[in-house]
């Protein structure tokens, strides 16, 4: 199944699984994958900014909620990954947040942190309990 979100004539997300049943007597009611999802997010000019993958997603419409869970990876353009096992995804606020444990991965090192607020196309990230060192260039150093 495939399912393209879209606002104003732009698609913003398009969203791949191989199953997703839908649960209209949950309060509130939901759609569920239960077999594997991936998620492509688009910029404006319809170029893949990032993606994300995880073993299970749960939708819920009225929030504009998807929650992901289950091995959740998310990369971006510039070769960054985040895992963690759980993550929700806002599609009005176009944003990433988890309380969950994240490793992220660069292409010279990995920080890890207890939570974690991000753009849905991974290009900024807050981390909460930031652990680990970040190189810092020297010319970026406050004086």
């Amino acid at each position: 199944m495939t399912i393209i979100y879209s606002e104003r004539g732009k698609v913003k997300a398009r969203f791949f699984s191989h199953e997703y049943i839908g649960n209209d007597e949950a309060k509130p009611p939901y759609m569920e994958g239960r077999k594997g999802i991936k998620v492509e997010f688009f910029n404006d000019s319809g170029v893949i900014q990032s993606t994300l993958t995880a073993k299970y997603a749960r939708y819920y419409e009225q929030q504009n909620n998807v929650l992901v869970r289950d091995s959740v990876v998310v990369n971006n353009i510039k070769g960054e990954r985040l895992n963690t096992e759980e993550l929700v995804w806002n599609q009005k606020a176009a944003k990433f947040f988890t309380e969950k444990p994240v490793i992220i991965t660069t292409a010279t090192q990995q920080i890890f942190g207890d939570g974690m607020e991000a753009n849905q196309d991974f290009s900024t990230y807050r981390i909460t309990n930031f652990k680990g060192t970040i190189d810092v260039k020297k010319s970026e150093m406050p004086h």
